[in-house]
């Protein structure tokens, strides 16, 4: 059965060869975009239809038998529910008449108002907002990370210049003093000789006075 047989299938049952094919047109189309934009198309009774991503692989040419490679790729997969199965195997019975074989959805399943379109379309956009705010938070992260960085690089560098200049002021202070001090020091050593020689030159002056009184002396007994 191609898609004009499924069309004339259904033409009865929806009043008309036009709204039959525009009912199978519309829901192929839902059916692909929802499969395209990562979506899993469930019907109840029949299968489920979604999208599977393939790795990168390598296959056999099945007329060189020539190794290939085979690109990472995504394929849709379409899984038959288990009633469908069991009406092929035939554990069940197909109905007959107009008797629907696929089990029908429960009542209140089908109400909201919205379209297939605009649920996908709501999809897709719920998806987009979310990759960019997770890009947003990453890029946040990033800056806050560099910032923290940046913040310990300058608090290092502003330590190590704080470090430096204690150095350098304390060895200004202490190289002063030091040289105060080996002056101080040479300065004593030179005035102390000089002390002592003056001290032993004195008595000399005092024995050559005492000669001269002798002399005067001995000069009124004569």
């Amino acid at each position: 059965m191609n898609k004009a047989q499924l069309v004339e299938a259904i033409a009865d049952k929806l009043g008309g060869r036009q709204q039959a094919a525009d009912a199978v047109d519309a829901v192929l189309d839902a059916v692909v975009r929802a499969v395209v934009a990562g979506d899993r198309v469930s019907v109840t009774g029949f299968g489920s239809f979604e999208k599977v991503d393939r790795p990168a692989r390598y296959a056999r040419n099945p007329q060189t038998g020539e190794r290939v490679r085979v690109k990472k790729t995504s394929v849709p997969r379409f899984r038959a529910g288990q009633g469908f199965k069991d009406l092929v195997s035939g554990s069940k019975k197909l109905p007959k008449g107009d008797e629907v074989a696929v089990k029908k959805a429960p009542k209140g399943s089908l109400s909201g108002g919205t379209s297939s379109r605009s649920t996908v379309k709501k999809a897709a956009a719920k998806k987009a907002t979310t990759a960019k705010k997770a890009a947003a938070k990453k890029t946040t992260a990033k800056k806050t990370v560099a910032k923290k960085t940046a913040t310990k690089a300058v608090a290092k560098t502003t330590a190590a210049k704080k470090t430096t200049a204690k150095k350098a002021t304390t060895a200004k202070k202490a190289t002063p003093a030091k040289k105060a001090t080996t002056t101080k020091k040479a300065v004593a050593k030179k005035t102390a000789p000089a002390k002592k020689a003056v001290a032993k030159k004195a008595p000399a002056k005092k024995v050559t006075a005492r000669k001269t009184t002798a002399k005067k002396t001995t000069a009124r007994k004569k």
